[in-house]
């Protein structure tokens, strides 16, 4: 691996053919979300236009990847009943599918028998993995790359698993 990491706008630009990102935890505590989820939990609204200052440069960036043919898709993987965040998080996620990712939820209880990494990731082409690493309570604690072949085997069986089995996030009812 290089010495300094790609940013994510790197690693999208970089890619071929497929991104898939894996959340597996109940509560992100991110500085760049708190206000938005701060806000949220107050009034019920959620910042959900694809051209807003907080949504553009997602949805160019992803929408950009998936016009050069790139898959994106993200699964999530909550306990249920879900968390605020995780309600926070649907509410938004109509923005992530405008912008042309697929996504799909799996209620914890039908993940038990999987085997899944200790950490979120994005695994771009099948190959370079981004471990994304969180505090206990959920704040960022830095990122890790990989292009080890075995771990990326891992993650991409382990997202497919999850996947055959999630639900896409237009019929995943919020319980």
């Amino acid at each position: 691996m290089p010495s300094s990491e790609p940013t994510f706008a790197e690693l999208i630009a970089d890619c071929a053919h497929s991104a898939v990102h894996l959340e597996m935890r109940d509560q992100y505590a991110v500085s760049d979300e708190s206000e938005g989820f701060r806000t949220w939990s107050r009034t019920g609204r959620r910042d959900r236009d694809p051209g807003s200052e907080s949504w553009a440069p997602w949805v160019e960036l992803i929408g950009g990847a998936v016009a050069r043919g790139v898959v994106v898709r993200r699964a999530r993987v909550v306990s249920e009943p879900v968390t605020d965040y995780i309600r926070y998080e649907y509410a938004g996620t109509d923005v992530n599918v405008h912008a042309g990712e697929q996504v799909r939820w799996l209620p914890r209880r039908n993940a038990s028998d999987l085997a899944l990494p200790g950490n979120d990731f994005w695994l771009f082409d099948g190959r370079l993995i981004r471990w994304n690493h969180f505090t206990g309570s959920g704040a960022w604690a830095g990122q890790e790359m990989s292009d080890d072949t075995s771990a990326a085997k891992l993650c991409a069986e382990a997202f497919e698993a999850v996947w055959a089995r999630a639900v896409p996030h237009g019929q995943y009812e919020i319980r």
